[in-house]
């Protein structure tokens, strides 16, 4: 079982004086962040018996402890499942007393709930909206058709499936609206003009034209129309009119918030971009002379094909010994690596390797910095059931059954464990080595499905890491017991 809404201070123990009047308990793990070890606020709970699991779910749910209620929910492991919407409900209009547990109560009469929630602000006062995700779909259209426009608490709700910010994208992103901004027309218009030219498209229920302080128009305003259909039709028929010697402006009315993630989606879709228009011949090289400069660094890289760019990074005016090279080709890129990494270049030898970005960098950071916790308390670097991924395999073909055939079986297990550990690092960058190495005990077939699907490696993964939680919490539980034993 997956409880939430923990205390910080919450620990293993206490979640086991609660639940263990329940029933046995196999293992509990507190989830919490692998560099500071601080509580994420959840923890897994395994009961021996699905009765009694059954006995917590039904009399211990938002039982207070350290003062929190408890949100207790069937674990759900499938992250599929958990991330498609299937299940899930939106409601909306709620009374602000309405909390989780009243929620819960109505909602838990029409089938399994896995999650719920209010959605509060800054200060814990109830937004009006929540989320009910329930077991099936089934589920889940039965309480939109019996809840939606129920009075709850002398408010009338609003039922509907969630539908989250992908499967808007999916759809085209389009979403009804009525406010438009128009934006660019100087001072052509007054606000009677502005309503002269849009009063054609609909109904108009407010404008607005905005002004400075001595009353002159800043060149831009808004307008709210009736029906969705007249704003589209205004946007479409409008926007990138020439009015005079200017050309208008005319779009959908968004929010700071809204202008905020769309902005943010575009520069993520545009680094996305340059990543994958860049990646495997974008070189890093390291341990450069600080008199090495651009156009050396590009004469020296040229033997191995055509560059795009060559670049020193400087600072003050003084290279920072490192810098980038950029190939048309992979072929390129990997035969500079292959030949100049190690090599001298000037008085130093060099350390060459495909860039990373930024997000690659933090995981490989992240990953050295466990590494070191790890060493410092004297653990091997490679345990048994573990793989080592010390040399990265770039430009790799597909690995076949056929492939992997002609091939000893620890060979075979190499072979799918080079392939498989970078996959892995960037799902779950906490000991990649240890779960690669759990999961090479797997059949081949399966490991090459896994290599082919992201979602059934992704599952496995997570099976791994629970895996890897129930052990320390077992440890953890052996722990406290021999230490209450010699207490004794």
């Amino acid at each position: 079982m997956l409880a939430s809404d923990l205390h910080p201070d919450v620990t293993e123990a206490m979640l086991f004086d609660k639940f263990a009047s329940a029933g046995p308990i196999l293992s509990i793990c507190v989830c919490r962040d692998m560099i500071t070890r601080q509580s994420l606020g959840y923890a897994y709970v395994d009961f021996e018996f699905p009765d009694d699991a059954e006995r917590a779910l039904d009399t211990m749910n938002f039982d207070l402890l350290r003062g929190r209620p408890l949100r207790i929910m069937w674990s759900q492991r499938d992250p599929a499942l958990r991330k498609s919407g299937v299940g899930n409900v939106f409601i909306k209009n709620l009374d602000k007393n309405i909390d989780k547990e009243s929620l819960y109560d109505v909602f838990s009469a029409f089938g399994n709930i896995l999650s719920c929630k209010i959605i509060t602000d800054e200060n814990g006062e109830s937004k009006g909206f929540g989320f009910v995700h329930f077991e099936t779909q089934e589920a889940a259209d039965n309480t939109i058709n019996k809840v939606n426009g129920m009075l709850l608490a002398d408010k009338k709700v609003d039922v509907g499936r969630f539908i989250s910010c992908d499967q808007h994208a999916d759809s085209g992103g389009q979403r009804k609206f009525t406010n438009i901004f128009i934006k660019n027309f100087g001072d052509q218009f007054d606000e009677e003009k502005l309503r002269d030219l849009l009063s054609k498209y609909g109904k108009i229920l407010d404008l607005k034209i905005e002004s400075d302080e001595n009353g002159r128009s800043k060149g831009f305003g808004f307008c709210n129309f009736e029906n969705p259909e007249e704003a589209e039709d205004a946007v479409q028929n409008l926007n990138g009119l020439t009015v005079g010697d200017k050309q208008l402006y005319v779009g959908r009315f968004q929010k700071k918030n809204e202008q905020s993630s769309e902005m943010k989606r575009k520069r993520d879709e545009l680094r996305q971009e340059r990543i994958n228009k860049y990646q495997g011949i974008n070189l890093y090289i390291e341990n450069l002379d600080d008199t090495i400069d651009d156009e050396q660094l590009r004469e020296e890289f040229s033997k191995f094909g055509t560059i795009i760019s060559a670049r020193i990074i400087s600072e003050n005016g003084g290279s920072k010994g490192f810098g980038f090279v950029c190939f048309s080709t992979l072929d390129e890129a990997t035969k500079a690596i292959t030949e100049m990494n190690g090599s001298t270049f000037g008085s130093k030898p060099l350390y060459v390797a495909l860039a990373q970005s930024k997000e690659e960098h933090r995981m490989h950071l992240t990953n050295q910095h466990m590494q070191r916790i790890a060493a410092s308390r004297n653990m091997p670097p490679n345990n048994p059931g573990e793989f080592s991924n010390s040399v990265v395999v770039t430009d790799q073909e597909p690995l076949t059954s056929a492939a992997l055939a002609n091939a000893t079986l620890q060979e075979q297990k190499q072979m799918l464990g080079e392939r498989l550990f970078p996959l892995i690092q960037r799902i779950q960058p906490y000991l990649p080595g240890k779960i690669t190495g759990m999961l090479l005990e797997l059949d081949n077939a399966e490991l090459l499905h896994m290599l082919e699907s992201r979602e059934s490696l992704t599952a496995k993964v997570e099976e791994a890491i629970a895996v890897l939680q129930a052990h320390q919490a077992k440890q953890t539980y052996a722990a406290k017991k021999k230490l209450l034993h010699k207490s004794y």
